[in-house]
């Protein structure tokens, strides 16, 4: 059994960053993560990361930063933890800075900062539009530096708790097909979004969900997981992220009938409004008939020039021309809308603690929350780095005050799993075992068509009876028929599904139960915000029969809410 102060679950940027503030502060820290470090989705954010440096434009302010994303959040957003997470901003940007991320610069060497969605001021700072990776790259090197641990692919499988809370975790090590116990003082969930739980998706294929419902499982609230964002410009045919920078760098969205659109849905901010407004735009202008093949529209940026494109916009030029032979410097690109981002999560408080003892989480799989009812582009890089920094700090400085008592509890959780893949297993063998992957693909299908950008009661009523249909199979008749072994990816995914099943089920309840329409979240039958009886966060709480649901204020100390326009 391995040992450590701090394991952290995860090696995306927040994982990373918090394993930095935790190696940093003298504990000793693990990464157990699924893929190396530098295969996370982190390195796929392309457009850049919010600070009020104001480079572009000296009037920019903290409080400015804050607004717009509260604002941004459809007033969802627990305004504390939003300025304390802008205030950081500044410090963590410059402190990636110095530590080397080659940032984009103005002639006089001052970080670049462009445009975003929502934003009222150019305050994303950018390398490019491959800011992700160059980020990730920087904080990696960071963390071997220091002597972090790597524990590289390993599927973590189960927390373990007992009544002190959570004791250590159970992974499979993907090079052996072996179960390994690990016990620690702390565990901080970075596992990143759970957008494969839809047909249509930007995120990586590891971006499951399934480390919000390890969470989830050991009794960690899960907050306002029916907020999902739908990223407007995806790539028509493979839903690869089409930047917000091409539009932060005047790229423009056109319809069949030669149309720009945005003009009709956001006159003063045209192709800079918030994601969601942007992305029922484009859906809406496909379903009424303005779309090209019924499926997408076209993003212009040729207009601004193949020098321009090939300095700032290389990565979208290169992904239009591999993957849809468009060459961007002289064709308009198709792109549609796709799940992008998973706005709720692991319920943290501001500094990465959840309710369980010994649980922590930051990155997509938390909640903190700071990005309410939607999220703004430029604000989940930063959120990394921010709460991978204050979940780091915490998880530090609670070890000191905690010792290894949990062997007992990692023993039972390594039991349960050798159980489940027992189960699998034998059933496996049986004839008519339901496929794993099937259950997954009906889900998938289920949760883009009847909880996606646009929702009704209706609709979602049938989501909901799928998914929970769909579990109810999986529990009594999914099967692998291969023996474990090294990279054995069916039984690791079939283990897998079981939770992007209870994650889907949350989202679908909880988007059911919402009656109003509220940034992400957009009910046709419901098509106003009701701050009356929904100005609240959605918790949901573990049961084998389902989620059970119950609800906490938001908290306002500045900003009353107002209508959203732009």
């Amino acid at each position: 059994m391995e040992r450590h102060d701090v394991i952290v679950v995860g090696g995306g940027l927040a994982g990373l960053r918090a394993a930095v503030e935790a190696k940093l502060r003298g504990a000793d820290v693990a990464v157990v993560s699924l893929l190396y470090p530098m295969r996370s989705h982190s390195v796929a954010a392309q457009g850049g990361i919010n600070a009020a440096l104001g480079n572009a434009d000296p009037s920019d302010s903290v409080e400015r930063h804050a607004f717009d994303t509260i604002k941004g959040a459809d007033y969802l957003a627990d305004q504390d933890a939003v300025l304390e997470y802008c205030q950081d901003a500044i410090e963590r940007v410059l402190e990636l800075d110095r530590w080397g991320v080659p940032f984009s610069r103005f002639e006089d060497g001052r970080i670049a900062q462009r445009p975003f969605g929502g934003a009222g001021f150019p305050r994303t700072c950018y390398a490019a539009d491959k800011t992700g990776h160059a980020v990730m790259h920087t904080v990696f090197q960071q963390a071997l530096r220091l002597g972090v641990a790597f524990y590289n692919e390993r599927a973590v499988l189960r927390l373990a708790r007992d009544e002190d809370g959570v004791r250590g975790l159970v992974a499979m090590n993907l090079q052996t097909g072996e179960l390994e116990a690990y016990e620690a003082k702390a565990v901080i969930m970075a596992t990143g979004g759970a957008g494969r739980i839809y047909a249509r998706t930007t995120n990586s294929h590891q971006s499951t969900g399934f480390g919000m419902a390890l969470a989830y499982w050991v009794g960690a609230p899960l907050e306002d997981m029916e907020f999902v964002q739908f990223h407007p410009t995806t790539l028509y045919g493979t839903n690869i992220l089409i930047s917000e920078a091409a539009r932060g760098e005047g790229g423009i969205l056109l319809n069949a009938k030669g149309e720009r659109f945005m003009e009709r849905y956001a006159p003063e901010k045209m192709e800079l409004a918030p994601r969601d407004i942007v992305a029922r735009a484009i859906w809406t202008e496909v379903l009424e008939g303005r779309g090209f093949e019924n499926e997408y529209v076209h993003l212009v940026i040729s207009h601004l020039g193949a020098d321009l494109i090939m300095e700032r916009l290389p990565q979208i030029w290169e992904l239009a021309l591999k993957f849809a032979g468009v060459d961007a410097r002289k064709e308009p690109i198709p792109v549609q809308p796709g799940q992008h981002y998973t706005m709720g999560g692991i319920e943290t408080d501001k500094h990465g603690r959840a309710r369980i003892k010994g649980l922590y989480a930051a990155g997509e799989c938390a909640c903190v929350s700071v990005h309410g009812a939607n999220r703004l582009g430029g604000n989940s890089l930063l959120e990394c780095v921010v709460f991978g920094a204050r979940a780091g700090a915490s998880a530090a400085e609670d070890v000191q005050r905690r010792g290894f008592d949990g062997k007992e509890a990692v023993e039972r959780a390594l039991e349960e799993v050798e159980g489940r893949i027992k189960v699998l297993l034998e059933r496996g063998r049986e004839e008519g075992h339901s496929n794993p992957y099937r259950i997954r693909r009906d889900m998938q299908q289920a949760m883009w068509e009847y909880v996606g950008i646009f929702r009704d009661e209706e609709g979602l009523r049938k989501g909901v009876e799928t998914i929970r249909r769909l579990r109810k199979e999986y529990r009594e008749s999914a099967g692998v028929p291969a023996p474990p072994g090294p990279f054995n990816q069916g039984l690791l995914d079939a283990l897998i599904i079981e939770g992007m099943l209870d994650v889907a089920l949350v989202v679908a309840e909880g988007a059911l139960r919402r009656t109003e329409s509220r940034g992400g979240h957009y009910r046709t039958d419901y098509p106003k915000r009701d701050d009356e009886k929904w100005l609240k966060h959605t918790l949901a709480f573990y049961t084998p029969e389902g989620p059970e649901f119950d609800y906490k204020p938001v908290v306002i100390t500045r900003w009353q809410p107002t209508e959203r326009k732009y």
